[in-house]
């Protein structure tokens, strides 16, 4: 069973889903170094988990999802060199294989935004705000800010977003499709979790795919694609979840995947 070891990271397993809930709500959830680690090392273990197939991702407390780095920690680095080689939990998040949900309750700022754009799904509570904030303290973000934001939101409110720093509110966030669903914050985790759970029970193999397949869609051309795609298909086809939901489809019942 995955669990954190350390505070400011909390871990819930429910079944095949995880939950893991960044928890500095005082410091509306902002990212310490050591914070940073314990994602890359629950980003692992999510991957090497069997049992895990969906997580989810959300922020302790009412005002904030993920306001990004601790920007008080940011000195502490000896120099850009020792920055630009940091232990970064963007670049072990975008390494998880399995579905990723963030249910933004809050601030989303920053780094946040990243975490967020990361997630393969999105939803957001009717109170949370949206910002590409990095511009207004002298530089701009480094986990795929600008490549999230302009295949989501289209390059001239990614501009806007990245050039002014400013926020936006859900509803807007909805609008420019960076979010797919917005929610009462007191009904967002749990519809984050009905739908980890809905995720987790398709064929755990077939959504792993799924998800590479998408991410593939984003960067190859279009032929290429096609052909990836239909690679993908017989891989999951030959699996034996596929025989199982054959099976199960002529057999008039629920099919009962296993991941293998």
């Amino acid at each position: 069973m995955i669990s954190s070891t350390i505070d400011e990271v909390l871990v819930e397993t429910d079944g095949h889903i995880v939950v893991v809930t960044l928890n500095r709500p005082a410091k509306l959830n902002a990212v310490t170094p050591e914070m940073s680690k314990e994602l890359t090392r629950l980003a692992h273990a999510v991957n090497e988990d069997d049992e895990v197939r969906v997580a989810v991702l959300t922020g302790a407390g009412e005002r904030s999802f993920c306001a990004g780095s601790d920007i008080r920690t940011l000195d502490d680095y000896e120099s850009p060199w020792a920055f630009r080689n940091r232990v970064d939990y963007c670049d072990a998040l975008r390494e998880v294989r399995k579905p990723l949900i963030a249910a933004v309750n809050g601030y989303a700022f920053g780094g946040g935004v990243e975490t967020a754009m990361i997630c393969d799904i999105r939803l957001a509570a009717d109170t949370a705000i949206f910002a590409a904030s990095e511009i207004k303290l002298g530089w701009i973000g480094g986990g795929g800010m600008s490549a999230f934001l302009a295949h989501s939101a289209g390059p001239s409110n990614a501009a806007l977003m990245l050039l002014t720093g400013d926020p936006i509110d859900a509803a807007m966030a909805k609008d420019w499709k960076l979010v797919t669903e917005v929610h009462p914050r007191e009904t967002l985790l749990p519809r984050a979790v009905e739908l980890a759970h809905t995720i987790a029970a398709r064929a755990p193999i077939a959504a792993q795919t799924a998800k590479a397949n998408l991410r593939a869609a984003y960067t190859m051309p279009f032929e290429d694609a096609m052909r990836y795609e239909r690679d993908l298909q017989t891989i999951c086809f030959a699996t034996d979840d596929a025989a199982e939901g054959r099976a199960a489809f002529t057999e008039k019942r629920a099919p009962s995947f296993r991941g293998r």
